[in-house]
């Protein structure tokens, strides 16, 4: 029990890290974005689908370093059924077609409350960026008559 919790505390630590890496990375990147100021729908909307993709690259990122630990433990059988296993954990999905040895499945409620938390994680990323948007769009003076957007 104390190898999963050491294997499950360090891969945890590799979501954070990648997940902070990559949001940092995406906020660096889109906080002074022209974007933000411009308020047609398709710049917006662009902005919105970039920050998208940026946190499922993470979370694919993070999904396949679970799955790489369970193959090289050789949990699942090989890595095609590790990252599927890895996928619908992290995600809660749970589907119960592949489950792992019994000396393993703590491992694997970790998982799960690790995708919980990242997913959250860009949840949270996500509103901040539309929250950020409207604070520029209503800082903003309309190009007509000077007064600020809603």
């Amino acid at each position: 029990m104390l190898t999963q919790l050491l294997a499950a505390f360090g891969l945890l630590a590799l979501s954070v890290t990648v997940h902070a890496l990559v949001l940092t990375h995406v906020f660096r990147r889109m906080i002074d974005s022209p974007a933000l100021r411009d308020h047609r729908f398709w710049p917006s909307t662009w902005l919105l689908i970039r920050v998208a993709y940026w946190a499922v690259l993470a979370h694919l990122v993070e999904i396949a370093a679970w799955a790489a630990f369970y193959a090289w433990q050789q949990i699942m059988p090989d890595i095609e059924s590790s990252f599927y296993f890895s996928v619908v954990t992290y995600t809660t999905v749970g589907y119960g077609d592949l489950v792992p040895p019994q000396n393993w499945r703590l491992l694997a409620g970790v998982e799960g409350l690790t995708g919980i938390l990242m997913c959250g994680w860009s949840t949270a990323f996500f509103f901040a960026m539309v929250n950020r948007m409207y604070r520029v769009a209503s800082d903003t003076p309309t190009k007509t008559t000077g007064a600020k957007q809603l």
